[in-house]
């Protein structure tokens, strides 16, 4: 299913989260925290005037691309990602248990 929604995916280091902005607004974020060999993604949040917009997906991609482009893992600590991820195996590369 494809996402509903375009986002732009910014980081805000200060803030320890990737934050999907759609119409100058932050319509969501994941959460995370790096570690020397790979970033936790703690918590995904989707903005109230966002919901069902398809934001959880959007920022899921646009976050797991960002970090297969650095070369970076993912640990999955956040259930709504570990269950995205598992919907989409294409991304199972992405992702670490270690």
């Amino acid at each position: 299913m494809a996402d509903k929604i375009d986002l732009e995916l910014r980081e805000d280091t200060d803030g320890h989260r990737f934050e999907g902005v759609a119409d100058g607004e932050v319509a969501g974020y994941v959460q995370y925290h790096r570690l020397d060999d790979a970033i936790v993604l703690m918590h995904t949040q989707v903005s109230d005037g966002f919901a069902g917009r398809g934001v959880g997906g959007a920022l899921a991609r646009a976050v797991l691309d960002r970090l297969r482009a650095e070369g970076t893992p993912a640990r999955l600590y956040c259930p709504f990602l570990r269950g995205w991820v598992d919907k989409h195996p294409d991304y199972a590369d992405a992702v670490t248990d270690a």
